[in-house]
Parts: C-alpha cells; structure tokens; sequence
C-alpha cells in the first residue's frame, strides 16, 4: 500500500503475517460471541426472561472476567522472553479451545456440564486473546516509525474487525441454511492452526532485543564494579527495576480503553432484546442484522486507518469523543422514537463509526510506557478495563433499564466518555511536549522513512 510504501521488506512480512494471525484469532474469539444468541439456548438451561439475561451476560462476561490473569502471564512471557513466542503460544491455545466446542455436547444431552465447559473454553480463550492484538500492535510498534507506525499498527485492529466480521458471516451462512453450527467451529480451529504456523517465521523486534542487550551490559557492568554474581532471576528483576511506569500515563490509557467494551455492547448485545421484541427478529436475523452493520463499519476503519497518515491520531479520537458525547446524550430519546429496525440499524451503526476506541492511536499509547514493563503494563490494563466494562455493561444495563429504562444508559455513558476525552488530552500534552503533534500533518510526510 502506498502510505507504507517506505517500509523495508522485513518490516512489510512481519506486519502481513501479525495481521493474518491477528484476523485468525478474533474470528475464533468472536465466533461464539456473535453465535451467543444461538449457542446460549443449546449449552445454558432455559430460564424466565430476568435469569436469562443474567445467564447470556455471564456467559457473555467469561471470555473477559480472566483476562487479567492472562495479561500478567503472557505480559511476562512478551517483556523477558519475547514477542513473537507469546503469539505463538496464544495463537495455539485458541484452537485448542475450538476444537473442545466444536465437539462438546449440548446442555440437552450432559445438563449443566454443559454449561461449565462451554465457560472454561470461553475463559481459555480470552486469556490467549490477551496476548494477542497487544502483542501484535507493541511488535509493529517498536519495528516502525511515525507517521507510517499510525496506519501499520492501525491495520492490527483491521485484521481483528475482518476476522469479527468473517465470524459473522460465517454464523449468519449457519444459522440462514440450517447448516451444523458445529462446522464454524471447525473452520475456526483448522483457522488457528495456521495462524500458528504462519507466526513461525516472525522474528523478534530489534528494539526489545537492544534493549535486552543494553541492560545486560549494565548488569554485567554492575556485577564487575559490585564483585557480585546474580541469578538469572535476580538479573531479569533488577532489569525491571530499572524502569518506571507514570502512573499519571496509565491512568490515562486506562480511562481511553474503558470506551470500547461500552462502544461494543451497546452495539452488538444491548440491541438484540430491543430486535427480539419490538421487531419480532429470531436469533438468525439477528446474527445476519449485526453481520451487515459490521460490514458498514469496516469502510470507516480503514478510512480512520488512512487519515491517521495524514491527521494525527490523537486528532481523529479527539474529534469521535466530542461528536460520540453529543451523540449519547440523545441516544435514549433516539432509541424511545424509534419505529423501525433500520433506524436500530444506524444507531448501531453510528455507535461504531465514532466509537470510544484506541484505533488508530495505539502506537501513540504503547510507547510512553517502558520496554520491559511494555507489554504487562499495556495488555493488563487493557485486559482489566475489558473485564471491568463487560461486567458493567452486561450485569449493570440489566438493572439500570430496568429502574430506569433507556436513560439508565447515561450513568454508565456519560462518565465513560468524558474519562476517554480526559486520557486522549494527557497523551497530547505528551506529543506536545515531545514535539511530536504538528499543528497540521503537511503531504511531505511521504517522504519519511518509517
């Protein structure tokens, strides 16, 4: 493509192949969340309306509940042993964790065994999705340079939304043609096994390895001043040690990845009972619905991915804050008045155009935090914001609309958004002060090597 044209041969296959492992990944990931409306009735027993909504935001919530713990394992794994062996290791637990579901038994057949099961596996793979999309985005991250970092590391989150995307499709070709859901499945595991293979031939990023090889001077140098010998363990804790997280920094990222977990319920969750009720939609058309606004969603990012070349990042996310906290402060009027499914269809729509994401400013993010704490700090907070929004969006709407219906939805929006505008500020007074956000972006960026 042209606005990484500059970039070497090494550079271009190491993207392409985080980019296939990446869409592999999420599509598996995503499969059973976009197939939940359908999936849900087979492994969970059937309940009263109040007990299932309760049932589909636990089994909705334990793909993310872990994560945390995931982020701490593989975020160890990335900051001493290395990129490329944590997305290896992810890629291969999600198809571990396909081929169990592919074959596992409905709640019909072995009751609520059922049920734990389909859990443990949903658990398993929002851990290795931990090291994933981060890992992929730190890796291109520390290979590129500014302005085609912005793009190169944006098209990490494109190859995740073409794999979310292709889970869709794949669950609407199930469920329309009353095909085995069993068979999504299996395309998703044999999917993963590639993924796996391709990662392979990934080498690992040259400014973790620099790094490495500089504080391992430094500790050598200490050992000959200090007449000590230190263990490998007391080598990669000192190594540690020595680098600093602002706490002001991780705040800050922690607030701006609070909004996508609000922006993706809202989206493809909040809506289905509104499609099942008042437009008498089953779970098919439901999946086939979300299916096409996805696609329509797609076409705006890469469109943001593209302007970031051009727009700083911190820009685009600035201007989608303020138009999305105008937006939520009419949604629950706009979802009262509604009176037909494709206005639902525009509001979702529109929730993910000018959603409260990272893309396509992660690059910006990832590197204001410290090599060797990079990867824990950046995939721990994301994983914890995940965990902590999912739950309160899926357990917290269900009270909060029931108390309050639509305009419950403002106790959770609001805050959320303003937070998000206050972290992107905290990041451009660091651009600023780093000489690193320009007034305007000028065509002679072009020329820069990256």
């Amino acid at each position: 493509m042209g606005i990484l044209s500059s970039l070497t041969r090494e550079q271009k296959e190491a993207v392409g192949l985080l980019q296939i492992g990446t869409f592999l990944e999420y599509f598996d990931l995503m499969l059973y969340v976009h197939m939940a409306v359908l999936l849900n009735e087979l492994f969970f027993p059937k309940t009263d309306p109040h007990t299932a909504a309760l049932l589909t935001a636990f089994a909705f919530c334990s793909t993310f509940v872990l994560r945390p713990f995931g982020a701490l394992i593989f975020g160890y794994i990335g900051d001493q042993i290395g990129r490329k062996t944590t997305v290896i290791i992810t890629t291969i637990m999600m198809s571990i964790s396909c081929v169990i579901m592919a074959n596992l038994p409905t709640y019909a057949q072995i009751g609520i065994s059922s049920a734990w099961i389909v859990t443990i596996c949903r658990v398993a793979q929002g851990l290795s999705s931990m090291g994933e999309v981060v890992g992929a985005q730190i890796y291109v991250t520390e290979i590129t340079k500014p302005p085609c970092q912005y793009p190169a590391v944006s098209f990490i989150s494109i190859a995740s939304a073409i794999g979310s995307i292709m889970a869709l499709g794949v669950a609407s070709l199930v469920t329309h043609f009353d095909f085995n859901w069993r068979i999504a499945f299996w395309i998703g595991a044999g999917i993963a096994v590639v993924g796996s293979m391709a990662r392979m031939k990934l080498r690992e990023t040259p400014e973790f390895v620099d790094m490495k090889r500089k504080k391992q001077k430094e500790i050598e140098q200490y050992e000959s001043n200090e007449k000590v010998k230190l263990s490998k363990f007391q080598r990669l804790k000192k190594q540690v040690q020595q680098e600093k997280i602002s706490k002001k920094n991780l705040a800050a990222y922690f607030f701006i990845n609070c909004g996508w977990p609000l922006s993706f319920y809202l989206t493809y969750m909040y809506f289905n009972p509104l499609l099942k009720e008042n437009y008498y939609y089953s779970a098919e058309d439901i999946i086939f619905h979300n299916f096409l606004v996805s696609i329509s969603v797609f076409m705006f990012d890469v469109l943001w991915t593209f302007l970031s070349y051009k727009i700083h990042p911190l820009k685009i996310l600035k201007g989608r804050g303020m138009i999305l906290l105008i937006f939520f402060c009419l949604f629950p009027f706009l979802i009262v008045n509604t009176t037909h499914h494709f206005q639902i269809f525009g509001l979702q729509a529109f929730l993910l155009i000018i959603s409260l994401a990272q893309m396509p400013a992660a690059s910006v993010f990832i590197k204001y935090f410290p090599v060797f704490k990079r990867f824990t700090a950046t995939s721990f907070t994301y994983a914890v914001t995940r965990a902590l929004m999912y739950i309160i969006t899926s357990f917290g709407l269900v009270y909060l609309t029931e108390a309050f219906g639509h305009y419950g939805l403002w106790l959770i929006m609001l805050p959320v958004t303003i937070l998000f505008l206050w972290g992107v500020n905290h990041f451009v007074k660091l651009e600023k002060a780093s000489g690193n956000f320009p007034s305007s972006r000028k065509p002679d960026g072009l020329n820069i090597k990256c």
